[in-house]
């Protein structure tokens, strides 16, 4: 078994935490560098941190020094996630590329750019290859910038790549979200804001979904970029509402050329497969969609789902036609494993297992 060292990006925050969590055990990748913000760095990282985990810190990380988010200090890593704030991600992470090392990061710095692979791990892993011309083009052999969606565009693309596959292209998508508070960070919105409430804006957040979704049903095109839809219009409204991990949407699609029934469409989504099954990754879940039928009609909810196959499924439910579309359905995504450090350290998995990194 090829073991990987990794380092971590912004460890001391939520994010960072979150791939601390689940690279404490992973049996590929060993965890020997952590770095933080200045006021960090020399630290034991048990002192550095506020740990917000519901799980106890690992006790292989307690102990570390964390170090500065410089090149020099990470030479030893494999691999690089980032759970860096876009505040200080774009920068950084250009540094760690441009010295030839491959970054896994979940800020939106580049996601928009062609040849930066967005990858959402159990939808499009066949972007990865547009790696070949951002080292091309950078001349680098190993570094790169691999990005995973925004947290709650993977409770989007999962389902509808499934449709997507079954049913043709989808012409218009309409999504609602009702998203955690996790998602906004630490210390994130003001308990006056959120108690006895919700927050009906998000800010950036319906631009994400929608660009987002488009790129990553997308394909990639002989230079090896990737591209979006253009024939898909997706429209989205954000709610925070006062739950803390969990993003459920509220999800209505028409198809462009076929009208499945109900029973279609739970078929569609119970049989999706996508590619980092196939390989067989480590955290890869066994069922990408856990799909409730009518016997379950309140169902997905974040308190009771959310850790569906340790949180790398996307539940579904209420799956219903649609006056005015076709098929409406409610999706929910643990929006800080699939949604966020989760997905950055599958995209890795699989990258891995096809010899990208």
């Amino acid at each position: 078994m090829v073991v990987k060292k990794v380092g971590v990006l912004g460890a001391t925050g939520t994010v960072g935490q979150r791939f601390l969590t689940l690279l404490a055990d992973h049996p590929n990748f060993k965890i020997a560098v952590l770095g933080a913000s200045a006021r960090s760095a020399g630290k034991l990282y048990k002192e550095a941190t506020k740990w917000k985990q519901t799980s106890p810190m690992p006790k292989m990380v307690a102990d570390m020094t964390v170090k500065p988010c410089e090149v020099k200090e990470f030479t030893e890593c494999d691999i690089v996630f980032s759970g860096l704030d876009s505040d200080f991600a774009g920068e950084i992470e250009k540094n760690f590329r441009d010295a030839n090392l491959a970054v896994v990061s979940n800020a939106k710095n580049y996601r928009r750019t062609p040849n930066v692979p967005l990858v959402v791990p159990t939808v499009n892993t066949e972007h990865l290859d547009v790696l070949k011309s951002q080292r091309r083009e950078n001349n680098l052999d190993h570094g790169c910038i691999i990005t995973n969606s925004n947290c709650s565009t993977a409770a989007v693309v999962v389902p509808l790549k499934a449709l997507q596959d079954a049913f043709g292209p989808i012409d218009k998508v309409s999504v609602v979200s009702m998203q955690a508070i996790s998602g906004a960070g630490y210390p994130g919105v003001s308990s006056l804001d959120m108690l006895d409430n919700v927050v009906p804006y998000i800010s950036g957040e319906e631009d994400k979904i929608e660009w987002e979704t488009r790129k990553i049903l997308g394909g990639v095109n002989e230079s090896v970029s990737a591209f979006e839809l253009t024939d898909t219009v997706v429209s989205a409204q954000c709610n925070r509402v006062p739950v803390i991990d969990g993003h459920l949407m509220c999800i209505s699609v028409k198809f462009a050329n076929a009208t499945p029934s109900v029973s279609d469409v739970h078929k569609a989504l119970n049989e999706y497969v996508s590619e980092a099954q196939k390989l067989d990754c480590h955290s890869a879940p066994k069922q990408a969609i856990v799909v409730f039928d009518d016997s379950c009609p309140d169902r997905p909810q974040p308190r009771l789902d959310r850790e569906n196959q340790q949180g790398y499924a996307v539940s579904v439910g209420r799956i219903r036609s649609d006056s005015i579309f076709d098929v409406k359905f409610v999706s929910l995504v643990h929006n800080t494993v699939l949604g966020a450090a989760g997905a950055g350290i599958l995209n890795a998995e699989v990258a891995v297992k096809k010899g990208l990194l």
